[in-house]
């Protein structure tokens, strides 16, 4: 007979038909607390985890903009759940429960849906500390193959946001119902130390991921510097505070002779600002480049524009 307890005895019968993932938290912790707001930040991060995971599963070419395929929707309503924690440490412990193996389409059996994205999460994770040791750096030639995606990476970088953090430490049970993956057969453990590489990995990524593109932007001028002296080739640094891709984000961008006048104006006024133009991510920021057009229709109806005219 095994020497297990309750809590051990429930954690083997859940794995027999479900992947288990851990994260558990390194932390100097007086009572066995932590606060609210990490905890909070903890569970999204993992869920972000799960999401970046499944959506490379599911497709391997997917920007991670936009709607998701189906399967990651049902994936994470479905199938995968917040389980108890251990005792003696902040361990969080996720369930991926598994369905039936699938058909491929060469007629071969196939891993189910479920077991694919916790394989993926498990060699990107991988992948991103051998990254931070200097290893695997072949994988930004092809990332998806490697499970890679800024989304994971980002997930890890909220986790590790509160300065009280030694690790985060991360391993996997696989269900014993299925072949084990040759992926996640051993402690994946990140340092909090390492989170400035990973922003830079990130970074690195978001430009894969992110091509350029022409997008018209409506936001408010947040600040604005002038260059030069005042004539009519003069340019200034403008940052727009904008939405992009569902969250608002400072973009900054350099305007010349009037367009820079029509920054000002909006700045002043506290009126929207529309402008059109290429979207990069570059050096942790997001840029308009480009050929950048300024809409001035409503701008010129304001009494300022007149008076300046």
């Amino acid at each position: 007979m095994n020497d297990w307890d309750p809590e051990v005895l429930q954690e083997h019968i859940i794995a027999t038909r479900a992947d288990l993932f851990f994260v558990r938290l390194d932390q100097a912790m007086t009572d066995g607390t932590i606060p609210f707001r990490q905890a909070e930040l903890t569970i999204e991060g993992i869920w972000k985890l799960l999401r970046a995971a499944a959506t490379t599963a599911a497709n391997p070419d997917h920007s991670h903009l936009g709607r998701r395929p189906a399967a990651v929707t049902d994936f994470l309503e479905d199938d995968v759940r917040l389980g108890h924690t251990k005792r003696g440490s902040f361990v969080f412990t996720v369930v991926a429960r598994l369905g039936e193996n699938e058909a491929s389409e060469a007629g071969q059996v196939a891993p189910p849906f479920q077991r694919r994205v916790m394989e993926t999460l498990a060699r990107g994770l991988e992948t991103i500390r051998n990254i931070t040791e200097g290893r695997d750096l072949g994988a930004f030639d092809e990332p998806s193959r490697w499970g890679l995606s800024a989304g994971l990476v980002e997930a890890i970088e909220d986790m590790a946001e509160p300065e009280a953090l030694r690790a985060v430490d991360l391993s996997f049970e696989w269900a014993a119902a299925w072949e084990r993956p040759m992926v996640g057969d051993t402690p994946i453990r990140l340092e909090r130390q390492v989170v400035p590489q990973l922003g830079r990995v990130r970074e690195r990524l978001i430009r894969q991921e992110e091509p350029k593109r022409r997008v018209t932007l409506i936001g408010t001028v947040k600040s604005l510097t002038r260059e030069g002296g005042r004539d009519e080739n003069e340019s200034g640094a403008v940052i727009l505070h904008a939405e992009v891709n569902g969250r608002y984000r400072n973009v900054h961008m350099t305007l010349d002779g009037p367009d820079h006048d029509w920054a000002i104006i909006a700045y002043r006024s506290r009126v929207p600002f529309t402008v059109s133009g290429d979207l990069v991510f570059e050096r942790r920021a997001w840029r308009l480049q480009g050929d950048i057009a300024v809409d001035s229709s409503f701008l010129r109806t304001l009494p300022m524009a007149r008076e300046e005219s």
